[in-house]
């Protein structure tokens, strides 16, 4: 069985809301106080801001369908992190989620490929953050050719998570 992965639309929206809803709590929730949780998550996670982000040409966002529901997705576009080196010409992948229970099928390399392919320029630096405690997430990046970079602290309320920030320089086109 293989997903579909195709570029979100603004049909997509509540769909993606509702599945990065899930997949963040199911990833992180355990983390952080319920309450701290759920403000997070009416902050970040809103229709009508993947609606902006899907509309903006700056952004992309890509799905993974299975059966004709959203199982995945992944989201790239500028660079936000907070890096010295970062410059408005980098690229970033900032999301990629699969269901829990759909993990290690391939739908997440799929989603990256595309993501990745999207981002990349000659000669442009892309990035990604990542949850210190997220190994398996860290070993398929740098398997991709991203080094560690520098770390920073992403905040959900009152809990300041350790988040590691990779990047990988692009290769110059041959003159």
């Amino acid at each position: 069985m293989t997903a579909l992965i195709s570029r979100a639309t603004a049909r997509d929206a509540a769909e993606i809301t509702a599945l990065a809803r899930l997949t963040f709590s199911e990833t992180f929730g355990p983390m952080y106080d319920p309450a701290d949780l759920a403000a997070f998550l009416e902050q970040k996670y809103q229709p009508e801001i993947f609606a902006r982000d899907i509309a903006d040409p700056a952004q992309a966002l890509f799905t993974a369908t299975l059966n004709g529901a959203i199982v995945g997705y992944a989201q790239a576009g500028p660079c936000v992190l907070p890096h010295a080196d970062v410059t408005p010409a980098c690229g970033e992948l900032q999301r990629l989620y699969v269901r829990r229970g759909l993990q290690g099928r391939g739908i997440g390399n799929a989603l990256l490929d595309t993501a990745l392919g999207w981002l990349e320029r000659p000669g442009r630096t892309l990035w990604v953050g990542v949850w210190s405690g997220n190994h398996g997430a860290q070993k398929l990046y740098m398997s991709r050719g991203f080094v560690k970079a520098g770390e920073y602290k992403f905040i959900v309320g009152n809990a300041a998570d350790e988040e590691l920030i990779f990047r990988r320089v692009q290769a110059l086109l041959p003159h």
